[in-house]
């Protein structure tokens, strides 16, 4: 079989590192994936948004299936264009893609449907923006509507940031159109668990919940970042949430999107807070998290390329999706700046021995060298039986790989840790 995967970050290496163990796979093209995919893909430079060229790519180079791995490709129609072209596709719709594409949507179908969630606002007019927030509960968290690339969330911690915030994004059009519209929710509190699925549009099949670390410094200081690192499983994620996220937020999700008309498949991410008053969506994402696709798909025992057949041809109930009961850990190398300023263009060493459990996210290929060529460089994921092996074999493996101006956080998985052993 001939794949096509879109996109060219960590999350699609690891979803190409996993197609490959399926022997039926005989190719994998990568558009445009980046110098480290190179050595597991064929790299097309054809950019995740040009629609036009992937779907005569894919055409033209007789793929078999397609799995569409980003966000804004999704909301822009790739798998409609795709299907339209015949060939079969991992990946919701961009009338299903929409529940990321537009936050006041997702908000406003949870709402209807009774779906746990913060109270919210929703404000088009920034003047009456500003007018509620004189009275609104502060803290508050203001988003844009739109995607902005993971970093249209600003958390307000007093009334002046709050209004700041609302003029970034609605008059200095910081997150361009994702501004026109933006939500001003309620702040929550409590442990933040990812929970990645897989859906057919009927059932839904939870994979290995996840802890991400957001921001740039340790002890989650510095500013937000599209993550620093991840843990897998989540400790704060028992059993007990686990059933009652499933009751209360996954499959009524699932019902309402089919309510809608806007039937949802592929992976459909759920960011949850587990507040004093009960497990809530803080945001739900249209595909594989990144770094979080990095600790959980090197747990995924069943092979992940007929997992994703069944979510396409509705077959996912009689499908088996098996993870191991370890733990894994995934310690991001970023530059040294990011996620402002930074340099790149820095050659980088990875040892063949760690190369198998090395993500690559940022990276370009010159005269055979392998140079850095973003924010987030790559990922290092260690699995183990206890999750402070897990930790310590990604922090053994991130000290093998140079390159200059590399930068990582030191506490990825304490804070997992600690509250594993409460």
């Amino acid at each position: 079989m001939r794949i096509l995967v879109v996109g060219g970050g960590g999350r699609e290496h690891a979803i190409i590192k996993k197609l490959k163990e399926n022997p039926s796979v005989t190719e994998i093209f990568a558009l445009p994936g980046n110098g480290g995919i190179a050595k597991d893909a064929t790299c097309v430079d054809i950019g995740a948004k040009d629609i036009d060229k992937i779907t005569e790519f894919a055409a033209a180079n007789a793929v078999d299936y397609a799995v569409v791995a980003p966000d804004d490709p999704l909301v822009l129609g790739c798998v409609d264009a795709l299907e339209a072209k015949g060939i079969p596709c991992f990946g919701p719709r961009a009338n299903a893609a929409i529940i990321e594409g537009s936050k006041v949507f997702s908000k406003n179908l949870m709402k209807k449907y009774g779906i746990p969630t913060a109270a919210y606002e929703v404000f088009t007019d920034m003047d009456a923006a500003l007018t509620y927030l004189e009275t609104a509960p502060i803290p508050t968290v203001i988003k844009a509507d739109g995607l902005a690339l993971g970093k249209g969330v600003i958390i307000a911690m007093t009334r002046d940031e709050a209004k700041d915030a609302v003029r970034s994004m609605m008059a200095d059009k910081v997150f361009g159109k994702s501004g026109d519209q933006i939500v001003i929710e309620e702040f929550l509190t409590g442990p933040e668990v990812s929970v990645l699925s897989f859906t057919d549009g009927k059932t839904v099949v939870p994979m290995i919940s996840s802890m991400d670390h957001k921001r740039a410094g340790d002890n989650d200081t510095g500013l937000n970042t599209g993550g620093m690192g991840t843990v897998a499983p989540n400790p704060y994620y028992t059993d007990e949430i686990a059933a009652e996220c499933m009751e209360k937020i996954f499959l009524p999700t699932i019902a309402a999107m089919n309510a809608e008309g806007r039937t949802f498949k592929g992976c459909l991410y759920f960011g949850l807070m587990l507040t004093p008053n009960g497990p809530k969506v803080i945001e739900y994402n249209c595909r594989f998290g990144d770094p979080e696709t990095q600790v959980v798909l090197p747990l995924l025992e069943s092979d992940l390329l007929t997992v994703m057949q069944a979510t396409t041809n509705g077959t996912l109930a009689e499908t088996e999706v098996k993870f191991a009961d370890k733990n894994a850990c995934c310690v991001i190398m970023a530059s040294k700046g990011y996620p402002t300023a930074y340099e790149k263009g820095f050659e980088m060493t990875i040892p063949e021995a760690v190369w198998n459990n090395v993500y690559v996210a940022g990276a370009s290929l010159k005269e055979g060298k392998l140079l850095t060529n973003g924010g987030r460089v790559l990922g290092a994921t260690a699995i183990a039986d206890s999750l402070e092996k897990a930790i310590e074999g990604a922090y053994e493996m991130v000290k093998t790989i140079h390159f200059d101006n590399a930068y990582y956080r030191n506490d990825i998985g304490a804070k997992a840790l600690k509250a594993g052993r409460n």
